[in-house]
Formats: C-alpha cells, sequence, structure tokens
C-alpha cells in the first residue's frame, strides 16, 4: 500500500498453533510487518493505532509508542521489519490500523495500514 509520504506496509501473518487454546477461545497470531521508505524523506514512526476484529464483531483498539518499543527512522529507501501478535477469541479476524509518523521537517503524517486477516489454516480458501 503506498500514501502521499510513499510508505508501504507489507504483512504477513501466522497462526500460532501452540500457544491457542480453541477450547477457551483462545487463537494466537503473529504478524511480521514490512514498513518500505520509497519517498525523498526520510520518516520516523511516532506512535501506532490498531482496529483488531473476531468474527463475532468484538472489536480491540491498540494504539502507543512506535512498534516493538521503538520509534524507528526509516531512511528513502530503507525499510525497517519487526514481528509482533495478537490473541482473537475466534478462528477468523481481522486487523487494520495506522501509523502515525512525521518526516524529517517534523511534518507529521498517517500511513494506513490495509485490512488483512487472521485465520487459522484451512478455514478460508
Amino acid at each position: 500500500m503506498k500514501n502521499n509520504f510513499n510508505i508501504r506496509i507489507k504483512v504477513k501473518t501466522n497462526y500460532i498453533k501452540e500457544q491457542s487454546a480453541p477450547d477457551e477461545s483462545r487463537y494466537v497470531f503473529s504478524y511480521t510487518i514490512n514498513i518500505k521508505n520509497l519517498g525523498n524523506n526520510s520518516a520516523k514512526l511516532i506512535s501506532r493505532q490498531w482496529i483488531i476484529t473476531d468474527s463475532n464483531g468484538n472489536i480491540q483498539e491498540v494504539s502507543g509508542d512506535g512498534v516493538v518499543g521503538q520509534q524507528p527512522k526509516i531512511d528513502s529507501g530503507e525499510e525497517f521489519i519487526y514481528s509482533s501478535g495478537t490473541i482473537i477469541k475466534t478462528p477468523v479476524g481481522s486487523m487494520e490500523g495506522r501509523y502515525f509518523m512525521e518526516d524529517r521537517n517534523n511534518k507529521k503524517f498517517e500511513a494506513l495500514i490495509a485490512p488483512f486477516t487472521l485465520a487459522v489454516p484451512g478455514l478460508i480458501n
């Protein structure tokens, strides 16, 4: 996905069977995010906001400073990759969100994270 500041965001998800307990409505997923700066200016990730929805319509909103304890500066042409995780109560759900960022001139902007699916393998074709 691209935005006005040429930040591309790619997401890969993984179901973690060993940490999940379906009989207790506990489904654990990891996700790896690749944030690439395709623009001409450096960009700093200041904070994040996630909306996590399970298939019952339960919504969790998560926000905070940076990602995985960092507020990375991503230079032009560079990328920042990190992994994290979430727990939902159903075998299928989704996540979407945004990163609040600023460029080297302290101009603030948002990089939107398109909705992506969290799903136990084999449930969705």
